[in-house]
C-alpha cells in the first residue's frame, strides 16, 4: 500500500463524519459536511500539519498510536480500522497488546453523555478521549503527546492534576495507580509500549520503582473527589469508573449531587469550556 492510499482513505473518511457527531460545533459556512483537517487534528491529538502531510502522501510511516488515534477521531469500525492499520504497513494491533479501539456501541454511548465530564481511559491509563467538559474540568489534553497522555506518568513525572489530596491521600493513590498498573502488564505481558512506559517511570521515579517493587496487584476504583479549577473554584464531585466488557476500557464520569453548589460550578463550567474566565 501506498502512502497515496492512506491519504486517500482519511480524505474519504473524513468527509463522512459529521462535526455535530464528533461533538464539534456545527456553526459557520462550510465546504463539506463532513471534518475539516484542523477538527480532526483536534480530535486526533496530532498537528494540522502532519494530518496535511499524511493526506497528501508525504509523510510516511506513522506510528500505530497516530493510527488509533486516527481511527477513534474517524469512528472507523473494526474492519475498516484494521484496513487503516494495514495501509499504513502495520499489523492491527492483537490481543497481546493494550486495547485502544473505542467501538461503535461505546461512542454512541459517549455522544449520550452530556452535562457531565466523561474521559476514557485505555487500561494503562492512557487518556484516548475527552469530552469538551473533561476537557474544562481537568485541562485541555489536546496538546499532549505520549507519555504526556498517560495519567499514571503524569502524576510520578509531569504536573500531576487537579485533584486536591492530602499528603496520606497522595501516598495512597499512588499506591493504587501502580498496583493498577501492574494488573495490566501483567495481563498484557508482550506489550512494548507499555514495557517502555513502566521502565521509564522506574528509571525516574523512585517513588514509583519503591513502589513497583513490593510486586502488589490491584484496580483504581475512582471514589469521591475534589478539583480545584482555576476559575470557578474547587468542586467536590464523585468520580465513577465504568468497566467496558470485552475492550478493557475505563469510562471516567464526574457527577455532583443536584442541587449543591458543585453542581451550580459544573453548569457553568459546562457553558465557559475551557476558555479563560478572567477578563
Amino acid at each position: 500500500m501506498t502512502a497515496t492510499e492512506f491519504g486517500q482513505a482519511l480524505r474519504r473518511w473524513r468527509d463522512r463524519v459529521a462535526p455535530g457527531t464528533a461533538g464539534l460545533p456545527v456553526g459557520g459556512q462550510r465546504r463539506a459536511a463532513g471534518l475539516r483537517r484542523e477538527e480532526l487534528a483536534l480530535l486526533a491529538g496530532i498537528s494540522v500539519d502532519y494530518v496535511t502531510r499524511l493526506e497528501q502522501g508525504r509523510a510516511v510511516n506513522p506510528s500505530a498510536q497516530v493510527v488509533e488515534a486516527l481511527a477513534r477521531a474517524l469512528r472507523l469500525s473494526a474492519q475498516e480500522r484494521a484496513y487503516l492499520f494495514r495501509l499504513a504497513g502495520l499489523v492491527p494491533p492483537g490481543p497481546e497488546t493494550v486495547p485502544a479501539y473505542l467501538t461503535p456501541s461505546v461512542q454512541r454511548l459517549l455522544d449520550r453523555l452530556v452535562g457531565v465530564p466523561v474521559g476514557v481511559y485505555d487500561a494503562a491509563w492512557t487518556l484516548l478521549l475527552a469530552n469538551p467538559l473533561y476537557a474544562a474540568l481537568m485541562g485541555d489534553p489536546s496538546g499532549r503527546r505520549g507519555f504526556e497522555r498517560n495519567g499514571v506518568w503524569r502524576n510520578f513525572l509531569g504536573s500531576g492534576s487537579r485533584v486536591r489530596q492530602t499528603p496520606e491521600e497522595r501516598r495512597e493513590f499512588e499506591a493504587l495507580l501502580v498496583a493498577d498498573l501492574r494488573t495490566t502488564v501483567a495481563r498484557y505481558p508482550a506489550d512494548r509500549q507499555l514495557r517502555r512506559l513502566v521502565n521509564e517511570l522506574r528509571a525516574h521515579s523512585e517513588r514509583f520503582a519503591e513502589l513497583w517493587d513490593t510486586g502488589v496487584v490491584g484496580t483504581n476504583p475512582g471514589g469521591h473527589k475534589t478539583i480545584e479549577h482555576p476559575q470557578v473554584g474547587p468542586l467536590t464531585l464523585d468520580c465513577d469508573i465504568l468497566a467496558v466488557t470485552g475492550s478493557d476500557l475505563r469510562i471516567m464520569v464526574y457527577t455532583a449531587e443536584p442541587g449543591t453548589e458543585d453542581a451550580e460550578r459544573l453548569a457553568l463550567l459546562d457553558v465557559v469550556g475551557t476558555q479563560s474566565l478572567v477578563g
